[in-house]
């Protein structure tokens, strides 16, 4: 079902569509800015995932930007009340130059806005978004990933981002990885990411422990130093069965649910300054989009936590 298909009601608005930063008046504060930086080149798997950001695009006018009352825990509230633009996509992100022409348009976006949320691609594009957002701050900056993986191999891949942005200058003791996975890392690069000083939070904690409590550890570890937070969400911590557009998600992953969490509960941090979704490759999603619709979701999830700073 392709949004022209999509009812129009007066009475139920859609999200997305969001404008330009540029038509916003200088001076005033945008709440979220959406940038895609679409990578895809260095993957280790064979991917679409730079069709991705056009896709959850299209995946938002599903969606209503509306948060309905938990009863007495939550009010009614819209997103609609936030300043919400989008970016657009950073033109060949991958290589050199195109880094720098996603640290850049990371940068501007910050600037501007209280979060910005980069759209992927593969996790090629943690490093420009992170850089992009830390700018000078990188000696006080924190990082969390919810991710199957410790991301920590040699080269230049997108399963290299968190040995890299190391290598850049940002302190191990300050990086959290939660929902790494059995059967899903190696012996070596599990000893690298003790090596490096990182708390790794095992998917099956996450079993034994309140979620809430984990990503509020999470955020203390990230943010001891006072610096910015970014937070990697890897889709491809999810099970299987709600992500079969990541092609290495694996069944007995987190569910859709923890990941919307995550998005909103870290976004709800003053500290995080930028937010990524990884590793979803919308050529290969389920006939239904289930995993593009996720992170369509947790684009919104984001907002909601914007909104309740």
């Amino acid at each position: 079902m392709s949004t022209r298909e999509l009812s129009v009601d007066p009475l139920w608005g859609r999200a997305g569509d969001w404008p330009s930063p540029e038509t916003i008046e200088p001076g005033e504060q945008i709440d979220l800015t959406l940038l895609g930086i679409p990578t895809w080149r260095t993957s280790l798997s064979a991917t679409g995932a730079g069709e991705t950001p056009a896709a959850v695009r299209q995946a938002l006018r599903y969606y209503a930007p509306f948060l309905s009352p938990d009863r007495r825990r939550t009010r009614a509230r819209s997103l609609a009340d936030l300043t919400i633009t989008d970016a657009g996509d950073v033109p060949e992100p991958d290589g050199a130059e195109g880094e720098g022409r996603a640290i850049a348009a990371m940068a501007d976006a910050v600037a501007r806005a209280s979060l910005v949320v980069a759209l992927g691609g593969d996790n090629a594009l943690t490093v420009p978004a992170a850089l992009g957002a830390w700018g000078d701050e990188l000696a006080t900056a924190g990082l969390i990933t919810l991710d199957a993986h410790h991301d920590l191999r040699d080269g230049v891949s997108n399963g290299s981002p968190v040995r890299r942005l190391i290598e850049a200058g940002l302190a191990g003791r300050r990086i959290v990885q939660i929902g790494i996975a059995d059967f899903a890392n190696s012996p070596e690069y599990s000893a690298r990411a003790a090596d490096f000083g990182i708390t790794v939070i095992h998917r099956d904690e996450l079993h034994r422990r309140p979620l809430d409590d984990v990503l509020k550890e999470a955020l203390e570890i990230a943010g001891r130093a006072g610096g910015p937070i970014h937070v990697d969400l890897d889709v491809d911590v999810c099970d299987r069965s709600v992500a079969p557009g990541c092609p290495a998600s694996v069944p007995g992953g987190l569910s859709a649910w923890e990941l919307r969490r995550a998005a909103r509960v870290t976004a709800a941090h003053p500290a995080v300054r930028s937010l990524d979704l990884a590793e979803v490759d919308a050529t290969a999603d389920a006939p239904d989009g289930r995993t593009v619709r996720l992170m369509a979701l947790c684009v919104l999830e984001a907002a909601a936590g914007v909104a309740e700073r």
